[in-house]
């Protein structure tokens, strides 16, 4: 292997890519030099970033300290003051765990609930949060109980953040790092616990890094896994059918859309026939939510004084007018899309358009934005808006519930939250949708990289492109087209498509499939 191959498949280094990466790497010594030694060491890539998780899940943990104390359980608005609410000690007692009632089986009690009579979450959430009722003990008093349950749940979500960060780090084999970016993130650290996302934001990790590894069924199944957990891992299902679609890669979209439906439905279907009213709570409530809080919907009621009672259809027109501007997008691009730059804007789009925005929302587009945009001066400017939208959130809260107090953020200043994370938000798609529009922007294809995430997508022949661009594409040297010329320069390429392709992803002689071994990071 020569050197230059060999440089191609070595892990690309963040200091020396991201100008915000040098900057903060002086603080343990500067930049990489290009002579360092990088491997060798049981500091592989995989490990630090595994460590850097759990540490800042530790720090997320003790910021929810005031609020294990005392703060959940005295006072009107101490847990919004130091803004480290969470809903799993309250649902514990609320929705029927501390009464041993079983999910979706038993009524709750209107005493208990305040009128939710089954529980409100997805089957694979609700089998979570029944096995961490499990590890509860019984007897003894409800506030240590509660504490209890929060710690055995804080645990078992610390093991799905450690899932999630180990497959973000090996979705793109040569970029390892970028998963400091989910491990670092501050908003993950302040969410993490409020409620039980970790679980289908970690199965949807697993989901994305299956399909690069070219394993759509496997792929398919833990995304219906994740969509039992949750609804939004559905969404991606349609990138996957128009990247597929203009890649001519039907059977391996058919693959994914036959285990995710095999994997929802063993999940969902014994609930749902021996228990339909408790398992299609989730649903229903999804469609009666009125407009809540972190939504735009909600400004414009607060301001006109209009409750929006179409707020629903006019949120789904918007997700469906949105997701067929990404469809088009995706198929009239000089170059076809990545997979995660599309996941992380369709959910995106779902978020901005939807009636309600709980904080722990973010956590469904932190891990999509390490890959679909890996630039830390970008994603800190996100996550600045998320941070500033998550301490408004509660002391709007501590505001309200303060009586003539009125002891916190006032109603503008709470909407000036709301534009702040949105702003943020359409900010990150700004930038990934020129990415897409300009390949040589885009800081994972700089490299010569075709799409590291997109498995059997990677390198792959177009065969359907709308408007000037509808030409079958010329074949680009990889895993899925090994016969293709394995110099990119000899391929006649239009002017508008030119990004320097790299040689395979995994550094084999080009005949080799995407399943190998591990090596970009070091396992």
């Amino acid at each position: 292997m020569t050197s230059a191959h060999q440089e191609q498949q070595a892990p690309v280094r963040p200091t020396v890519q991201d100008e915000v990466s040098a900057a903060g790497s002086e603080l343990i010594g500067g930049p990489i030099g290009r002579r360092a030694l990088t491997g060798g060491s049981w500091w592989t890539p995989v490990r630090v970033v595994l460590l850097v998780m759990l540490g800042m899940f530790a720090l997320g943990m003790a910021q929810k300290l005031p609020c294990y104390e005392s703060g959940w359980f005295r006072g009107a608005t101490s847990q919004y003051v130091h803004a480290c609410y969470s809903d799993i000690p309250h649902l514990y007692t609320g929705r029927g765990f501390a009464a041993d009632l079983t999910p979706y089986f038993d009524r709750i009690p209107q005493e208990i609930s305040g009128g939710m009579e089954y529980l409100e979450y997805p089957v694979l959430t609700g089998v979570f949060m029944e096995v961490a009722s499990w590890f509860t003990p019984q007897g003894g008093e409800m506030m240590q109980r509660q504490q209890i349950y929060w710690m055995v749940n804080a645990g078992m979500l610390m093991a799905c953040a450690a899932v999630l960060v180990v497959c973000v780090a090996r979705t793109h084999r040569r970029r390892p790092w970028d998963a400091l970016l989910v491990a670092l993130a501050p908003a993950l650290a302040l969410t993490a616990t409020i409620n039980w996302d970790l679980l289908a934001v970690s199965l949807t990790a697993a989901s994305m890094l299956m399909w690069a590894r070219s394993r759509p069924f496997t792929s398919g199944v833990l995304l219906g896994l994740a969509t039992a957990a949750k609804f939004y891992p559905f969404l991606l299902l349609g990138p996957l059918l128009v990247l597929c679609w203009r890649a001519g890669r039907r059977r391996a979209f058919g693959a994914a859309l036959g285990g995710a439906v095999a994997s929802w439905l063993a999940v969902n279907l014994p609930v749902m026939l021996l228990a339909p009213e408790g398992w299609g709570k989730f649903y229903a409530f999804s469609q009666e939510r009125n407009i809540d809080f972190g939504s735009f919907w909600l400004i414009i009621s607060q301001r006109t004084g209009n409750p929006l009672e179409h707020a629903n259809t006019y949120a789904t027109l918007l997700v469906l007018l949105g997701c067929a501007a990404i469809a088009l997008l995706t198929l009239r691009a000089p170059r076809r899309p990545r997979f995660a730059q599309l996941a992380f804007l369709v959910v995106a789009l779902f978020i901005v358009t939807n009636k309600v925005y709980s904080p722990q929302y973010v956590l469904w587009l932190i891990p999509l934005a390490a890959l679909a945009r890996p630039r830390w001066r970008d994603f800190l400017i996100w996550q600045a808006c998320e941070v500033m939208y998550y301490l408004g959130i509660w002391f709007y809260l501590a505001y309200t519930g303060s009586g003539d107090d009125h002891h916190g953020l006032p109603t503008e200043g709470y909407q000036f939250a709301i534009v702040l994370h949105l702003l943020g938000t359409l900010y990150l798609c700004a930038v990934v949708v020129r990415d897409i529009l300009l390949p040589d922007r885009d800081v994972v294809r700089r490299d010569g990289s075709d799409d590291p995430s997109g498995g059997v997508l990677d390198h792959a022949p177009d065969v359907f492109v709308l408007g000037s661009r509808r030409r079958r594409h010329p074949v680009l040297p990889g895993p899925q087209n090994p016969q293709s010329p394995r110099d990119p320069q000899d391929v006649q390429v239009p002017r508008y498509q030119r990004v320097r392709w790299g040689s395979p992803t995994d550094g084999s002689d080009g005949s080799g499939g995407a399943d190998g071994a591990d090596g970009a990071d070091g396992e």
